[in-house]
């Protein structure tokens, strides 16, 4: 593949490693998300307990990010890898998986017993939080300055096409029923972790000092880490994640109100594909525009598009607007994990990845507890909410640019 020589500041392989540990997280979660509901509702929990969990899952969450993300930067300081959280994270997150299931089979729907189905979804979202924000990372050791953003964009890639498969393939993955499915899941992830653990440079610490030298942070201590400019990776994370969830959410209703018999899944699954297919692209430009300008330009677009939403009259509309949805998101989730590292000194990478990922969370738990029913909120209120949260994140990426210049 020609992108593979585009850069010699990028280790093309170790990035498609870690590219294929994305791919296994949004796989777990898509399968989750679709088999939640049905598996809770078949142990006799009310539909309202789905809710409740996720909200609470996001809540521990917001917290297990930041503190698995700083804990493996020690690891990083004082044995060289953050392979151990990965490791562990990777094999109890995906022995927790494969239980959920098996309780069912193995299980017992009486009062008692049938609460430990729920603890073990909750104890597997919590192992998934152990590796995330380590391995991801990882991005700033394989790629270094301008080229992040296009080493991110492979990310972006595989992400995007597990993530399609929600909106397009869910009767399929249904259909095969949870045993079968949730294997699949834990497999893929156990496989991924096993590619990307074979692909790492055996000298870390000589990857981590050369990281080090390109960076303008090149010294870095926890006296440099600075709350202004983590609350702005927190708050862009709490915008994009809250904008994209109100966006799913809103586009099936236009839909549903406005071009009746349309194929949602096909449509939403659009904007997936649509990010896959735009994601070198978009990282190609970002590597030449700057990734801030690129993200804070792809939110604002992001807010603009989603506003045409409203408009939606036809299959053929609803198609464009979809794909340019996930055409600018691109732009966006290439950039999202360079703008947190940037932020923070390279040895606290894990950190800012964290940070970054607990305002997903709080972005998700408050959408969960405020708007986690469809009929709790009109379509036209959640395309202003969801525009004014990218907005929003936009301002918090392009005010950054002052903050670092002032660094």
């Amino acid at each position: 593949m020609s992108i593979s020589n585009a850069s010699p500041r990028v280790l093309w392989l170790q990035v498609w490693g870690l590219a294929a540990v994305q791919g296994g997280i949004a796989l777990t979660w898509v399968i989750y998300n679709l088999y939640l509901l049905k598996l809770l509702t078949d142990f006799g929990f009310p539909k309202t307990l789905a809710t409740g969990l996720l909200v609470l899952e996001n809540i521990l969450a917001a917290v297990m990010e930041p503190l698995m993300g700083g804990l493996s930067d020690q690891a990083q300081r004082w044995v060289g890898t953050r392979f151990p959280f990965i490791s562990v994270g990777v094999v109890l997150a995906s022995a927790l998986f494969i239980s959920i299931p098996a309780f069912l089979v193995f299980g017992s729907p009486t009062a008692t017993i049938r609460w430990v189905l729920p603890v073990l979804m909750v104890a597997w979202a919590l192992a998934m939080t152990v590796f995330r924000s380590p391995a991801l990372s990882l991005l700033g050791r394989y790629a270094f300055g301008t080229n992040l953003p296009q080493a991110a964009s492979i990310l972006t890639l595989v992400g995007g096409l597990a993530g399609a498969m929600g909106p397009l393939a869910n009767q399929f993955i249904l259909s095969l029923g949870p045993i079968v499915t949730f294997s699949i899941g834990s497999f893929t992830l156990l496989v991924a972790a096993v590619a990307l653990r074979s692909v790492n440079p055996n000298s870390s610490v000589q990857q981590e000092t050369s990281e080090s030298s390109l960076s303008p942070q090149s010294s870095s201590s926890w006296r440099q880490i600075s709350i202004p400019r983590l609350a702005l990776v927190f708050g862009a994370g709490v915008g994009v994640a809250l904008g994209f969830r109100l966006m799913m959410q809103t586009f099936p209703q236009i839909l549903d109100s406005q071009v009746p018999g349309a194929n949602k899944g096909l449509i939403l699954g659009g904007i997936f594909i649509a990010l896959a297919v735009t994601a070198i692209p978009a990282g190609k430009l970002a590597s030449r525009l700057g990734n801030r300008q690129a993200m804070a330009y792809g939110l604002v677009a992001m807010a603009g598009f989603m506003g045409l939403m409203v408009f939606t009259r036809n299959g053929a509309i609803a198609s464009g607007i979809a794909i340019a949805l996930g055409a600018t998101f691109s732009l966006v989730s290439n950039g999202t994990i360079p703008f947190a590292l940037s932020m923070v000194p390279p040895d606290k990478a894990g950190l800012g990845t964290g940070i970054y990922f607990s305002g997903g969370a709080v972005a998700s738990s408050v959408f969960g507890s405020l708007f986690g029913q469809p009929e709790s909120l009109s379509p036209i209120v959640g395309v202003l909410i969801g525009a004014a949260a990218f907005l929003a994140a936009g301002l918090f990426v392009a005010s950054s640019g002052k903050l670092q210049a002032a660094k």
